[in-house]
């Protein structure tokens, strides 16, 4: 399928709109950070304090594609900004794979059951709400871009969104029926997906 090249302006808008998205999920993300690890730590949640980890590693994505939107006004920097960017958000792939592999493993280690506070379960909730929102308008920025490096970042908001939907899940599952466990085996097979895509990214530099 051929692509009509963008006019200047058009272009410009797109990289606004990017910015706009982008301040919005740098904003989500620091607050959902915060509420987690401090409601976790009050309630005493391992759970809850680690998506507060997985939001500071996407703070850390959405940090850098800031970076590459803010380099598409300058077309002489855009396409080495590009790679880096890549790279970064790469890595935080491999971070958050990492992190999920450590929490899941140690959970089904030590049989720990997910822990259920009201608070908790809000933040997860407006986080299955939220984040697929922003990472299809993401996805549009980045396919209007032809910007690997932003379809990268949409995938890393999406990705939050069914980590978050995982751990309401397993939540519930454990209210319900009983199945601590459904949680951390179902993050678990997502490993290879998230390592991959950091691989990917990395590959590209």
């Amino acid at each position: 399928m051929t692509t009509t090249p963008l006019g200047s302006d058009d272009r410009a808008s797109l990289v606004r709109r990017g910015l706009r998205l982008n301040a919005l999920t740098l904003g989500y993300n620091a607050l959902e950070a915060v509420a987690s690890i401090l409601v976790g730590t009050v309630v005493g949640s391992v759970a809850l304090m680690g998506f507060g980890l997985d939001s500071v590693i996407e703070v850390t994505a959405a940090g850098a594609a800031r970076w590459r939107l803010r380099a598409d006004f300058d077309p002489s920097r855009r396409e080495r900004v590009e790679r880096a960017t890549h790279s970064v958000i790469g890595w935080t792939f491999i971070a958050l794979a990492v992190y999920v592999l450590y929490s899941s493993g140690k959970t089904l280690l030590l049989r720990e059951r997910p822990e259920r506070t009201a608070m908790g379960v809000a933040i997860l909730a407006l986080s299955v709400i939220v984040m697929p929102m922003l990472a299809q308008a993401k996805r549009r920025v980045a396919q209007g871009l032809s910007s690997s490096a932003l379809r990268a970042d949409a995938r890393q908001t999406s990705l939050c969104a069914y980590l978050s939907s995982i751990a309401l899940g397993g939540v519930a599952l454990n209210a319900l029926v009983g199945w601590w466990w459904a949680d951390p085996i179902a993050a678990l097979i997502m490993v290879p997906i998230i390592a991959g895509e950091g691989l990917e990214g990395v590959r590209r530099t």
